[in-house]
């Protein structure tokens, strides 16, 4: 950025990574580093590199500094086996071991190498290395004291194809009908069933619900409106099958969901108060009766984003949070969404009397916010349902990986389609 000054160069490298899913998890600690300080001790950490095709290195790991010793005993730490040796467990590994500075200008203590198989050993006589100085010539550097292998221990890493390839994801669809929506005889309505085109909350559930059914192994959705007078009593209910059924509220994919969803509106009276928790509590209640990784829940509600019981609703996504279960809240109309903005846990963790989410478990996204001006439909409905699946993946694995969970063999031979967001 200094005109008329070189700055320095970048080189960019490139290998094709192996298909290796391993991941290593080691810890080292050194005795009698060689003192760089003048006043005190060492501050030590450890760099890993990996040796490429062409005989060059590539940092793949730094550990963190131990300050003001020359003993020091660093934490463990998880790595990719491709990205410390590509799957070549024989090629060589280098670590480097410096005294850390504030400016930078760390200090060099020594090196020695390794490899990938040779560590697999675990702790043993073979893994204590002797860290030793550069030297030009052919003879060996200075010493400078000894760095050793405590603990090494491979897992395989598995990745949410994994999971679906074994049929976990169970799909439970709610409508939110809400008494502030109006009359779906109404034109001003949210619900307003026009001859000609479909309302917001069609839209939503059409754009998400028909990417995630492909997701669904048996493509049965048990879907739910609450916030309405059931016939012929006017009973007020908070979690009533859209298909009239209590005792099979299954539809047959998104069509019949929607089919479901139209067909009620003709029969039901919106009414208030809107209550989450009653219908979240009622998935969460399945949910906890398979806890082994052989079914994941996940939650789709669709929302004016009125809500009455915010604390009761914060308990519920808190109880949830322990649970095989994601919820995904889309927001229609042109409402405030603070609330379900607050229990979106990207930026503060959902937390109901200091008892916080043990996971961020709900994404949240504004229906409003993917309308294109253009009236390219297709697009912006492709755009909402990529962005309200792109937590999914990775709140599956967090799941299943904290409980030790691995995904059972797949059910069928046949292609995934491709997931919006990233897997």
């Amino acid at each position: 950025g200094i005109p008329g000054k070189k700055c320095g160069v970048i080189i960019l490298s490139a290998e094709e990574l192996s298909n290796c899913r391993d991941i290593a998890t080691m810890q080292l600690c050194a005795n009698k580093l060689d003192k760089k300080d003048f006043f005190g001790k060492s501050d030590p950490f450890l760099v890993f590199y990996r040796s490429n095709e062409d005989g060059t290195f590539t940092i793949c790991h730094k550990t963190e500094v131990v300050k003001n010793t020359l003993n020091p005993v660093w934490q463990a730490f998880t790595i990719p086996v491709r990205a410390l040796c590509n799957g070549d467990y024989d090629r060589t590994v280098k670590v480097d071991v410096y005294d850390w500075d504030r400016d930078g200008s760390h200090d060099f203590i020594g090196e020695f190498t390794t490899s990938y198989r040779e560590l697999s050993r675990g702790q043993n006589q073979f893994n204590v290395y002797e860290v030793r100085e550069r030297t030009r010539g052919r003879g060996r550097g200075e010493g400078g004291g000894g760095v050793t292998l405590l603990s090494f221990k491979v897992e395989s890493e598995y990745t949410f194809v994994d999971f679906i390839r074994g049929g976990i994801t169970h799909v439970c669809i709610c409508d939110v009908y809400l008494h502030a929506a109006g009359s779906p005889s109404q034109p001003s309505s949210l619900h307003y069933m026009s001859p000609y085109q479909m309302n917001a909350y069609g839209m939503a559930l059409k754009a998400v619900g028909e990417v995630i059914q492909d997701y669904d192994s048996d493509k049965l959705f048990p879907a739910y409106g609450f916030g309405a007078k059931l016939p012929p009593n006017g009973n007020v209910s908070h979690a009533f099958p859209l298909s009239g059924d209590s005792v099979n509220p299954n539809c047959v994919g998104i069509e019949g969901v929607l089919q479901a969803y139209f067909e009620s509106l003709r029969t039901v009276t919106l009414y208030g108060p809107t209550n989450f928790a009653p219908v979240i509590n009622q998935v969460a209640n399945c949910a906890a009766e398979i806890t082994d990784g052989s079914q994941y829940f996940v939650l789709l509600m669709i929302t004016d984003g009125v809500i009455s019981d915010m604390l009761q609703t914060k308990e519920a996504v808190v109880n949830a949070a322990s649970l095989p279960m994601s919820i995904i809240i889309v927001g229609v109309g042109p409402a405030e969404f603070d609330a379900m903005e607050e229990l979106d846990g990207d930026e503060v963790r959902v937390s109901f009397k200091g008892r916080e989410a043990e996971r961020d478990i709900v994404q949240f996204v504004p229906f409003r916010d993917y309308i294109d001006r253009t009236g390219n439909q297709v697009l912006s409905m492709a755009r909402l349902a990529k962005d309200v699946l792109a937590e999914i993946p990775d709140q599956i694995l967090s799941f299943m990986k904290t409980r030790g969970i691995e995904p059972r063999p797949g059910l069928s031979c046949s292609p995934l389609p491709d997931l919006p967001g990233h897997i």
